[in-house]
């Protein structure tokens, strides 16, 4: 399987914490006790230069179609193709900002650790020690509790670790096969609008997802994006039933965002069932491999490095 091709030289001081080390400028290798000057414009320049790797795409296209002509299809490819209209600049004034750096993390990230990390990350951009990021990565299987979270929703409390969030939101799941996207930008620079920047990581989502001619959509007091399920029976109420494909829930120090958005790719939709996402317990949730879709991590990565220019560059 080819890994997705993330241009990032230089090992990092905040992703070293990680590790346990957290010494020297948090842009780069240097040492030095502070962020040094530029601190390395090249790889900045390298980063907002970043595209997905040719090979990655074109495998994904050619997967694509010969799942599209396969018996396995579905009846998929009688699905209207998504047309995402352009999307409205969050804000205007957004327009010129660099390409965040991205990192991938291998493995399953420990969750205490990668907060920490990303905690430490967000204060160094809200100083101008370092460029904005986005880390994708996998956790262990785990529950996290949003500051909104009530405890009747945690059914099985005794399943995962429970861990508090200080994010929005409820209760979510996060575990092998979802990929988490942290998202880590300045809103000093892009906006100081949380309305818009949580509209915008909805569209993000969405035009993600429409990569894959999956039609994901907002809804009135659920968040989340969600995707109708006319394959499954319909509600008592006659109208179709819908299940929950990708979760959001961000939080703000100093005008810098962190946590982020998850997207199902492959979990085990059975570790759902511990708690109630989000807090609503009338939908289920899906996945893009249980929608019938061959789509992998990596595909995934590559249409969210696309995408994002459409709604924050």
């Amino acid at each position: 399987m080819p890994t997705l091709a993330i241009r990032n030289p230089r090992p990092r001081a905040d992703l070293d914490a990680l590790r346990g080390t957290q010494d020297g400028c948090i842009g780069c290798d240097c040492l030095s006790p502070v962020r040094c000057a530029p601190c390395n414009p090249e790889d900045r320049a390298a980063a907002q230069g970043l595209r997905p790797s040719l090979p990655v795409a074109q495998n994904l296209s050619t997967r694509l179609t010969k799942f599209a002509l396969s018996s396995d299809f579905r009846g998929l490819a009688k699905r209207p193709r998504v047309d995402i209209p352009p999307p409205t600049p969050y804000p205007a004034r957004l327009k010129g900002c660099p390409m965040p750096e991205w990192t991938t993390l291998p493995g399953l990230s420990p969750y205490l650790g990668t907060l920490a990390a990303m905690e430490a990350r967000a204060a160094a951009i809200a100083e101008g020690r370092a460029p904005e990021a986005i880390w994708l990565l996998e956790h262990p299987p785990l529950y996290t509790a949003g500051t909104s979270s009530k405890p009747a929703d945690l059914t099985d409390p005794d399943r995962f670790p429970v861990f508090t969030a200080g994010r929005g939101g409820q209760y979510t799941y996060h575990g092998p096969g979802q990929r988490v996207a942290y998202v880590m930008l300045d809103l000093n620079t892009r906006g100081r609008d949380v309305r818009l920047f949580v509209q915008a990581l909805e569209n993000w989502v969405i035009g993600t997802l429409a990569t894959f001619n999956v039609t994901g959509e907002r809804r009135p007091g659920r968040v989340g994006v969600w995707v109708t399920r006319p394959d499954q029976p319909a509600n008592p109420d006659g109208t179709p039933h819908e299940a929950k494909i990708a979760a959001i829930g961000v939080k703000l120090r100093r005008w810098v965002s962190f946590h982020g958005i998850s997207i199902n790719v492959e979990p085990d939709l059975s570790h759902f069932s511990g708690i109630v996402p989000c807090g609503i317990r009338d939908h289920g949730v899906t996945s893009l491999v249980d929608l019938g879709l061959p789509v992998t991590l990596p595909d995934l990565d590559t249409a969210l490095i696309g995408e994002f220019p459409r709604h924050f560059a």
